[in-house]
């Protein structure tokens, strides 16, 4: 099958490409997606994502990492989104961009043209906030943006004891400031998740030029020297060829972009030639995986206002379920992580360098060890971590899950400022608008109740911290050796072949990841476009 462009990845970033590229109904577009369209009703309810995140199904390729030698030996968890939308699919829909000094970082750092005053523009232009729009946000875009429907009092109650604790107010963590403690807004609209496939590719799905394949695994990227061509897939066990005229465009994630280069040649020499892989390019695909790393204090409480595995709890989702059906609101509603905060560890520090997430309900083990009873939860993560790890092949055949090494603490100044993070939430957990539920009692605590000194956080930390889902950079943009794309993102020492998602990024942004991956999505779109209107103009 022939097109003009082939996209490999219906995620965040892919969902983007393929609707804006598909605009122009004078070329054909093909986006692969390995899953399906996720179109079932757990995948619209937001609560369904405690569903998604715990083991490997249709939406979720619940990947593991290596043993982590920072971990005690223990490997690490790796959800990640399968089928249209991607993570977005999945994940807890929290709306978030970063600092402007992470982008501005990027172009310091070899990356002209995406600084803060590069991306506000695009992120502004992809969303609707149902707040209005401002100098930092958008009004009209495809990417509804709002406050949560139905609210649970206990977020409320969170950024109260945080100010409680010395920390400012914020309402809106992605206006003039970052800093302070308030609620998150989400990526739902009409009370329902709105995946970047709901945004926009299903508003493009009818055009006659664009094809979606799901089901539909890319095995590797065919070359033609140094050109990409197209892409060998297989599609429900049969084999499937996709020409590319002009480009493939890679939008698989930082775990299986860096993976699908490998297995088509491009990568480290040494690391291909020793699975028998021909070297089409020897680049640093895999290296520079960065994540957030996440330590969360659990608590019990005594507030049936808070979700959990009671015979009461049950009647309350029992009944949210036909309120969420009726109307479209209610407990379902809930992203769970209501409520967050950003915090200068160090009053030295010029920005925050910690995020609290605040979770109505007790989360241990990624929603995999349930807990009798009521509780709540506060997840803390540094955001600017200093160790780097890789994404490696475990064979050539892309069926075959990646080698994924983070790397966790093996730099020892991330230890340190997840210590000073468990310290703050505990401070937060002991203000006085907890001490109804009991919340400042330390002896309520899942695991850490006996925890007192800095070598036994350290030690509770490397016993139980793992991944906040934010993996980046495997293929990293920049304008020199240690870059894999070039900051339009086009692969070096290849022609025809981008990539553009969360692998690109060359440091991790201080939040979540989801709204930089719809952004990169569009910058990509634009470039493309950009570079084929010369070609046009000098042929």
């Amino acid at each position: 099958m022939d097109f003009d462009y082939v996209i490999v990845g219906g995620g965040s970033a892919g969902c983007v490409l393929a609707a804006r590229l598909s605009e122009d109904p004078s070329v054909r577009v093909a986006l692969v997606e390995a899953g399906d369209d996720n179109a079932r009703v757990l995948n619209r309810v937001p609560t369904g994502a405690a569903v998604h995140i715990v083991n490997a199904n249709r939406c979720n390729w619940a990947f593991e990492t290596v043993p982590q030698a920072g971990l005690n030996g223990r490997r690490g968890y790796q959800p990640r989104g399968r089928g249209l939308g991607g993570s977005s699919a999945i994940n807890a829909m929290i709306y978030l961009r970063g600092q402007p000094q992470d982008y501005d970082g990027w172009a310091a750092d070899g990356a002209p043209g995406w600084a803060w005053s590069d991306v506000l523009p695009v992120f502004k232009a992809l969303e609707h906030n149902e707040r209005g729009a401002d100098a930092f946000h958008g009004a009209g875009g495809a990417l509804n943006v709002m406050d949560l429907r139905s609210p649970n009092p206990f977020g409320a109650r969170f950024i109260e004891a945080a100010q409680q604790a010395g920390i400012p107010y914020n309402p809106d963590f992605n206006g003039a400031t970052q800093e302070g403690a308030g609620p998150y807004q989400v990526t739902q609209k009409n009370g329902e998740r709105w995946s970047a496939a709901r945004a926009f590719l299903e508003p493009a799905r009818g055009r006659q030029n664009l094809a979606v394949f799901t089901h539909t695994l890319a095995r590797r990227v065919v070359f033609e020297g140094s050109r990409a061509v197209g892409i060998e897939a297989q599609r429900q066990g049969q084999p499937l060829m996709l020409r590319a005229a002009r480009e493939v465009i890679l939008a698989a994630g930082a775990l299986q972009s860096p993976q699908l280069l490998m297995a088509s040649g491009v990568g480290p020499a040494a690391h291909l030639q020793s699975l028998g892989i021909p070297v089409v390019a020897s680049l640093p695909v895999g290296e520079n995986l960065q994540d957030h790393l996440d330590i969360i204090i659990n608590r019990r409480a005594d507030s049936d206002e808070l979700l959990g595995l009671t015979f009461g709890g049950g009647a309350v989702l029992a009944k949210g379920a036909l309120q969420w059906r009726r109307s479209r609101d209610g407990v379902l509603t809930s992203n769970f992580a209501e409520a967050g905060a950003f915090v200068r560890t160090r009053p030295e520090l010029d920005r925050p360098d910690l995020q609290l997430h605040f979770v109505v309900g007790m989360v241990d083990n990624h929603n995999r060890t349930w807990h009798w009873g009521y509780g709540m939860s506060c997840h803390s993560c540094f955001l600017r971590p200093y160790s780097r790890g890789t994404v490696r092949l475990a064979s050539p055949d892309t069926r075959d899950a990646p080698l994924i090494d983070p790397r966790f603490l093996s730099d020892e100044r991330d230890v340190q400022v997840l210590v000073d993070g468990f310290k703050i939430v505990r401070r937060i957990f002991a203000q006085p608008a907890f001490a109804a539920v009991r919340g400042g009692d330390r002896s309520r605590e899942l695991y850490f109740a006996a925890v007192e000194s800095d070598d036994e956080i350290r030690a509770a930390i490397r016993a139980h911290a793992d991944t906040i889902y934010h993996p980046v950079g495997t293929c990293r943009m920049g304008s020199d050796e240690r870059a894999v794309v070039d900051p339009q993102l086009r692969v070096r020492q290849v022609t025809g072949l981008r990539v553009a998602d969360c692998s690109v990024i060359p440091s991790l942004v201080s939040g979540n990841t989801n709204a930089p991956a719809m952004m990169i999505g569009e910058r990509a779109a634009g470039f493309i476009r950009a570079d084929w209107r010369r070609e046009l103009q000098a042929a």
